[in-house]
């Protein structure tokens, strides 16, 4: 992996050879969730990916995103190319109306050695692929925490010897689950085919990105731009030129390595994709 290139993606080419430190872990991780979107636009391009973090970490570097695979396996590769002494877990996310369990649906990362006032025992979780949710690391310790304005709670889980975030009220899912067991990439392989081929898939069924910042997230789905946080907002797009300005400007996704022709492609299945939403139609 290209550390070097990685760090000016996130614009903190100056933690090359920088010490850890649980602030410098914060910074990777506000800078990863501000400049780097999650998104699985490959999937509406028809592009095949893997879970290898080499392969996520040259497409983020490109100028891409990606899901939780991608995200948080780059994200661990590169914390531990720059010292971090990071662990893998397999976790679950629980959708509404759904209970809640370690599936193997997502990836999580867990971060040692980092102790602080607030967090003594030095151990942290970071996650930049939980899409609409953390802005940066919070301590591996149970309690509720506020970032911007949403408020999250981190307690032990009930299901399994592990954690349980909860989610804000107002955020896309309930919350997750993760097994503080560790684990490699290939626990996710069969899930991640699965979530980029299924027709259940929520990646499948709906082109949709997100970006979070300090005050709020933006979020598109199919054609539908919303702002939750500071500067609440709502507006669907209709042409395939704001869209894309949409897709460059709030996500940083200028889409340079998609040609025109794909871009055409791309624009007409998410509108008729969009169509079928409002009709009730099956997408």
């Amino acid at each position: 992996m290209n550390t070097a290139a990685y760090l000016r993606r996130l614009g903190l080419p100056e933690l090359l050879n920088a010490p850890t430190s649980a602030e410098g872990l914060r910074a990777l991780h506000v800078a990863h969730v501000e400049r780097v979107s999650y998104e699985a636009l490959e999937i509406w391009l028809g592009r095949r990916t893997t879970v290898d973090p080499l392969e996520s970490a040259q497409r983020i570097i490109g100028g891409r995103g990606g899901y939780c695979f991608h995200l948080n396996g780059a994200f661990s590769a590169l914390a531990a190319a720059l010292g971090y002494d990071v662990t893998r877990h397999v976790g679950g996310v629980q959708t509404r109306g759904e209970e809640p369990g370690i599936t193997g649906d997502h990836l999580v990362l867990t971060v040692r050695g980092l102790p602080t006032d607030a967090n003594p025992g030095g151990e942290w979780l970071a996650d930049v692929g939980l899409g609409d949710a953390l802005h940066e690391p919070l301590p591996l310790v149970a309690g509720t925490y506020r970032q911007g304005p949403f408020q999250y709670v981190l307690r032990p889980s009930e299901i399994a010897r592990g954690w349980r975030f909860d989610h804000d009220p107002s955020g896309s899912f309930v919350g997750m689950d993760f097994a503080m067991a560790p684990t490699d990439m290939s626990a996710f392989v069969d899930m991640h085919r699965h979530l980029t081929t299924s027709p259940s898939s929520g990646f499948v069924r709906v082109a949709a990105a997100h970006r979070r910042d300090a005050s709020g997230v933006d979020s598109l789905r199919g054609l539908l731009l919303s702002r939750v946080g500071t500067g609440l907002r709502s507006v669907t797009f209709d042409s395939a030129r704001d869209y894309y300005a949409a897709l460059a400007d709030v996500f940083l996704l200028p889409l340079d390595d998609v040609s025109a022709g794909e871009k055409d492609k791309l624009w007409r299945k998410v509108h008729d994709a969009h169509e079928a939403w409002l009709a009730g139609e099956p997408a």
